[in-house]
């Protein structure tokens, strides 16, 4: 038997709308996968705790609403079906979130992109890039949409992931992500869109023939290696497509979200990003930031023991430059 992609999935609440939509789709996953949940909530501490009555008053304050809170989610979960085990911690969010997906082995993280921001709880969504970067598994991180929760929720029916987006730049971290996103597709029963932009170039006055030559076969290039994945994931019985785009990765990659009406986007994430985005911005900050569905970003991914690769892992950068050379 055929393990199933996914066995235990956390899920990291703060209660807000984005959350709420993130426990939507933790309970699709767990319920498709018959994946065992956990639901983390941590209650962000400041830097040092300070022992005024006050702030203590505050945050036991915080602690029991957090677990009525929690127990809400619990009652929730179980009416779909699903037995979840729920924690609630004290401290830094991203340090917890990925230690508890690192001693209980999950294979994804479920959170929401926009979170709740008090003077107790922080804000999830500015934790979200963090936990991308440090998380021990691929995450899974779903944009808000409160007003369309009801038509669309797990308790519906109506929330499904037909259409999956897989962006790639051909190094092993994208193809990784791709490679989790034919598991993800596989399982459930999507078509799967792949993915390359070429990122445009300057041009002058004194461009000539030659230039737009060596752009169009560049573009020649890199569509034939699409088509060569593209073969290799139908020949194991999926339905895929390709798409070729200029201009900036993130944009091109959310304008080709939006014309195919994608459920998820999976993308590879080297998980290096300072903290300013304007210095250090990344390609997998930008559609996380602006994405209307979910992404799931895979920095470090989790095949089941024994898994056989569907696509090579080895074109690196080394190739790609050495195919660029080629062309020009």
């Amino acid at each position: 038997m055929t393990r199933p992609l996914m066995t235990r999935i956390l899920l990291a609440t703060d209660f807000s709308d984005g959350a709420a939509c993130a426990q939507d789709y933790a309970i699709y996953l767990a319920s498709h996968w018959g994946a065992t949940l956990e639901v983390l909530h941590v209650i962000e501490a400041p830097h040092r705790l300070s022992v005024e009555a006050e702030s203590l008053a505050a945050v036991v304050q915080a602690r029991a609403e957090a677990a009525r809170q929690l127990e809400q989610v619990r009652d929730d979960l179980a009416r779909h079906g699903i037995t979840a085990k729920v924690r609630l911690v004290l401290g830094n969010p991203t340090e917890h979130i990925c230690l508890a997906a690192r001693d209980n082995g999950a294979e994804l993280v479920v959170l929401g992109a926009q979170g709740l921001k008090t003077s107790v709880y922080g804000l999830i969504g500015d934790t979200v890039e963090r936990v991308v970067r440090e998380s021990p598994c691929p995450v899974f991180s779903v944009a808000g949409f409160p007003t369309e929760r009801t038509n669309s929720s797990a308790a519906s029916g109506g929330l499904s992931i037909r259409h999956i987006l897989a962006p790639l730049d051909f190094s092993s971290p994208s193809l990784d992500a791709v490679e989790c996103a034919i598991q993800c597709a596989k399982g459930l029963g999507a078509v799967l869109t792949l993915m390359h932009v070429l990122e445009p170039v300057g041009y002058d006055l004194d461009c000539g023939i030659g230039l737009i030559e060596q752009e169009a076969r560049k573009r020649d290039y890199w569509n034939r290696q699409l088509m060569e994945l593209k073969a290799v994931v139908t020949s194991i019985g999926l339905s895929a497509d390709l798409e070729i785009s200029g201009g900036l990765p993130s944009d091109a990659i959310l304008a080709c979200a939006l014309r195919h009406h994608s459920d998820l986007i999976v993308m590879g994430t080297h998980g290096r990003r300072g903290l300013s985005v304007e210095r250090f911005g990344s390609v997998a900050d930008a559609v996380l930031r602006r994405a209307t569905c979910p992404v799931l970003t895979v920095k470090t991914p989790k095949f089941a023991p024994g898994h056989r690769r569907v696509l090579p892992q080895t074109l690196g950068l080394s190739e790609i430059k050495g195919a660029e050379d080629r062309i020009l």
